[in-house]
């Protein structure tokens, strides 16, 4: 309720200010006119508000999961069935029948996992190719039907307790957010019930004037105290990974210092949580097609990524990691990334983070090192003995880690790293091993074909496995096509140095 009020204050006082603006200058711009009218309708909009937070502060009830849509996890507002073939209601002749069994204590079997909140499974099909949100198995058809009676039943349980349900997305007027709708769903929110996301943040893909005042209030906020840092940070995260329309605000070197206001290369750590938000803020901003170039060329902002790889919470260390994949994903943004160490950090990374960090680590150097320049890099830090290490001793991610192992060994000094950190017996034992799969029986022989024809000391070494258990011989027999081919690569020169070392000997001996 205080930061309602602390709320009401600051508008008013907004509001007060832009009104002297725009009475004292008869040259006041357009944008103070639009930006008092805002502040006007947010301090209307809360006023009516003020009857169902009364309500809601007696509140305290815990939401039917069966009325939670599967996708948002909130209340359904406008529930649809994707229709497939399955039955939402039981042995139940109609909506009527089902309401008054429910009336009389009697258990009616609404089966939900197909119904959905209309906004949310519309998205997912229009940005997921027609499949199941659950099954991920692709739909005949994506007909969405109106499921009426998981609506009454939402409906008629909101009445009992006293709650108003919002409008349908589809059925607001404006396309722009009321204040009252936000305070209703953070209400709401406190006392365990969370309702869908406002207009605002159901993505239409376009940029609203709402949404240039949400950001510029968001950019303000971070240059306050650090609990006001924290509250803006943790909204711009999530309207960063909800609407991709918001992410095209950031495409501007002068936001992003804004966003980057409690950051100071080289001062002491900010506030752990409000790193992790702004890093996680940033790696979903980096999505954004045309934020990426911009994004690299930033060298504060790069300078923060670098940061958070080094230091922070291990999920801030993963989402740092993540975003230097998302920003490499331009192939001028490797190079530069390259430039700036992140490479070191990443390495750091690989070797001493949790392994959901380390999958992020690993495809971002992987990204990374599609530069040749790169490999140079990646193997100068040491990242030959991490890999074989966490392969080895760890046994983790070793799909992943081999496929860059094979990336990394077309540079010459990965080859003569591998060599002498003791690669070829692990890759022989690897290449034996059943339960590895074929993808990674692929990328090992790919090393040992590299290896072979590079580094004639580890010649001896393979030529010596073969003779001892024909390793190479099962696998052009029973591998894949590219595994076959790479043996048999290896096998043939095998055959023409043994067949040279045959007639060198018989050539002594018939002197």
């Amino acid at each position: 309720m205080a930061n309602n009020e602390e709320q009401t204050y600051a508008l008013k006082d907004k509001l007060k200010e832009l009104v002297n603006t725009i009475v004292e200058n008869d040259d006041f711009t357009v944008h103070a006119a639009d930006e008092a009218i805002t502040a006007l309708s947010v301090l209307r909009d809360m006023k009516c508000s003020a009857s169902f937070s009364h309500k809601l502060d007696r509140l305290s009830v815990s939401v039917p999961p069966q009325f939670r849509c599967p996708i948002s996890g909130h209340v359904m507002t406008d529930p649809v069935i994707l229709a497939n073939g399955q039955v939402n209601v039981t042995n139940v002749p109609s909506i009527a029948a089902a309401l008054w069994l429910q009336r009389q204590n009697y258990h009616v079997m609404v089966n939900c996992r197909k119904t959905y909140d209309r906004p949310f499974i519309q998205r997912w099909l229009n940005e997921i190719h027609k499949t199941c949100p659950q099954t991920q198995n692709v739909l005949s058809h994506s007909i969405l039907s109106p499921n009426y009676l998981v609506h009454d039943m939402i409906s008629r349980w909101c009445k009992e307790h006293g709650i108003e349900l919002p409008m349908p997305i589809g059925e607001m007027d404006n396309g722009e957010v009321s204040e009252a709708h936000k305070y209703r769903l953070s209400s709401c929110k406190e006392h365990g019930i969370e309702l869908p996301m406002p207009i605002g943040e159901i993505d239409n893909g376009e940029v609203s004037e709402a949404h240039k005042y949400r950001l510029s209030s968001l950019l303000h906020k971070l240059s306050l105290s650090t609990l006001d840092q924290k509250e803006a940070a943790s909204e711009l995260r999530l309207l960063s990974k909800r609407m991709p329309s918001f992410r095209t605000l950031f495409g501007d070197s002068e936001v992003i210092q804004k966003l980057l206001t409690p950051f100071s290369p080289g001062m002491a750590c900010i506030d752990p949580e409000l790193q992790e938000d702004l890093i996680t803020a940033v790696l979903n901003l980096s999505i954004d097609e045309k934020n990426k170039r911009v994004f690299a060329e930033d060298e504060k902002l790069i300078a923060f990524i670098i940061d958070s790889l080094k230091s922070g919470t291990i999920q801030t260390r993963s989402n740092a990691a993540a975003a230097v994949l998302s920003l490499s994903a331009l192939d001028i943004n490797k190079h530069i990334i390259g430039k700036t160490g992140a490479i070191k950090y990443l390495v750091d990374l690989l070797e001493n983070g949790h392994p959901s960090a380390m999958k992020d680590a690993a495809s971002a150097i992987f990204n990374l090192c599609i530069a040749h320049e790169n490999k140079a890099r990646t193997v100068r830090e040491g990242a030959i003995q991490v890999i074989l290490s966490k392969i080895i001793m760890d046994h983790v991610l070793v799909d992943e880690l081999l496929a860059l192992l094979a990336l990394l060994s077309s540079h010459s000094k990965a080859v003569e790293a591998l060599g002498s950190h003791g690669a070829v017996p692990f890759l022989m034992d690897i290449l034996r091993d059943d339960s590895v799969s074929d993808r990674s029986k692929e990328n090992c022989v790919a090393i040992l074909y590299i290896v072979f024809f590079n580094n004639k000391t580890k010649r001896k070494e393979i030529r010596d496995d073969e003779i001892a258990n024909g390793t190479l011989s099962k696998l052009a027999q029973c591998g894949t096509s590219r595994a076959k081919r790479k043996a048999c690569g290896i096998l043939d020169r095998l055959k023409i140095a043994q067949s040279s070392t045959l007639e060198g000997l018989f050539a002594v001996n018939f002197k």
